[in-house]
């Protein structure tokens, strides 16, 4: 298809994939949609991160859930991203918020990567995506350990708490904080 004589650009080079996928047919690409910073600032809020903390951030794209973590709550923290352009610029503006020391960035797949020693796991993936973290992270996490994500539940497992924060344009955003609970 064309537009004023030039073709519209693919998806794959417009910056994000489009892939229709059959609902449990195989695990979810996750596209790179950034954290709104004041969102990231009410998630680790509602995790209650401290100096104490060990953060990871599953699918940490350009890296400021992680870089917040470290440089504003006094956390360590891990982002894993599975995109080798996203890793490299999460590692320089870590460098620039001068926060390189407390945080590392794994180039892994979310689905895959051991987060078992998180006491905090952050979260701002597809519906899908979660459903399909949410048994491992209840059979890996060590009880107590909070997850926290943006917009999306995790179907049944009912969360702590369920907090509503508005931006500057009076839209509302959905936070949702699960503790793991002991182990049967």
């Amino acid at each position: 298809m064309k537009r004023r004589g030039k073709p519209l650009p693919r998806a794959d080079e417009a910056g994000f994939r489009v892939r229709a996928t059959r609902l449990g047919s195989r695990k979810p690409d996750v596209r790179f949609e950034p954290t709104p910073h004041h969102i990231v600032r009410a998630m680790l809020e509602l995790a209650q991160v401290g100096s104490h903390d060990l953060v990871y951030d599953l699918g940490s794209g350009d890296g400021r859930v992680v870089i917040a973590a470290a440089r504003d709550f006094g956390a360590s923290a891990v982002g894993v991203e599975n995109d080798p352009e996203r890793v490299d610029e999460a590692e320089r503006r870590a460098r620039e918020a001068g926060v390189e020391r407390k945080v590392r960035f794994l180039r892994a797949d979310l689905y895959q990567a051991d987060v078992r020693a998180a006491s905090v796991v952050t979260l701002f993936l597809l519906e899908e995506a979660n459903l399909i973290l949410r048994p491992r992270l209840r059979r890996e996490l060590a009880p107590g350990t909070r997850v926290v994500s943006y917009i999306h539940d995790m179907g049944d497992w009912k969360p702590a708490q369920a907090r509503y924060t508005v931006d500057r344009l009076g839209w509302y955003h959905r936070l949702y904080l699960w503790n793991i609970p002991p182990q049967a």
